[in-house]
């Protein structure tokens, strides 16, 4: 991979910090409160269909993701769910709003290391409202020229994000950890990326085919970022 690269992107959740298990946990949660009416795999399910049908209306993040269990609660009680029931389901949802950040390993090291020799950038989806809560409670907002929160990360995503930036597709690297939503739309735009995999990803941005793509390469932890970069 060549190294002419003016903006360093980074998605946000997983890759800087944690997210993903947050939400494992929540939707435990919320199987055992719905278990009385069905299996938990059943209520997943249901959970994980009702999210992707939402999220044309509500995007992703924690708002979308309680009131998708708000309607599964509906859907699986064939709407008998009592209000203390939704009561509880709405706590859940509340309780990811109020999560510690929790920085990946080696993540502040490397945006040290790479500030002043690149422009940094978080290239993240979701509740705009949230993920700007994160970063602030990150510690970690100074290193960056740029925060972009997106409704999606799809290729015109991108374009308008490097419209922003004012750059060459060629002149920008992305880096995360879900293939589907931070490698694909960049390679496809004409830009670089790589995929740094966390243990667990959500359904919906998993890929399952092999990528190969001179632009791309896969790393294991993020501190290899060093030796494409530096």
């Amino acid at each position: 991979m060549t190294k002419p690269f003016k903006v360093v992107a980074f998605d946000a959740d997983d890759t800087l910090w944690v997210n993903e298990p947050f939400f494992n946990e929540a939707e435990k949660a919320f199987c055992i409160l719905m278990e009385d009416y069905l299996t938990h795999q059943s209520i997943s399910q249901i959970l994980f269909k009702t999210q992707i049908d939402n999220l044309p209306l509500y995007g992703y993040g924690i708002k979308g993701f309680t009131l998708s269990m708000v309607e599964a609660a509906n859907i699986i009680s064939k709407g008998t769910v009592s209000p203390k029931v939704i009561s509880r389901v709405i706590a859940i949802g509340k309780d990811l709003l109020t999560k510690p950040v929790e920085l990946l390993d080696d993540v502040e090291q490397v945006l040290k290391e790479l500030q002043g020799k690149y422009k940094l950038v978080v290239a993240t989806k979701g509740d705009l409202k949230d993920q700007h809560r994160k970063l602030h409670k990150s510690g970690l907002g100074a290193y960056f020229h740029h925060i972009e929160v997106m409704t999606d990360k799809e290729e015109i995503d991108y374009q308008k994000l490097l419209g922003r930036l004012d750059i060459k597709p060629e002149e920008f690297i992305m880096i995360g950890n879900s293939l589907r939503s931070d490698v694909l739309p960049v390679l496809e735009l004409g830009g670089h990326a790589v995929h740094v995999p966390f243990h667990t990803t959500w359904l919906h941005e998993h890929v399952d085919h092999e990528i190969v793509h001179p632009n791309f390469t896969s790393i294991k932890k993020l501190s290899e970022i060093k030796e494409i970069l530096l």
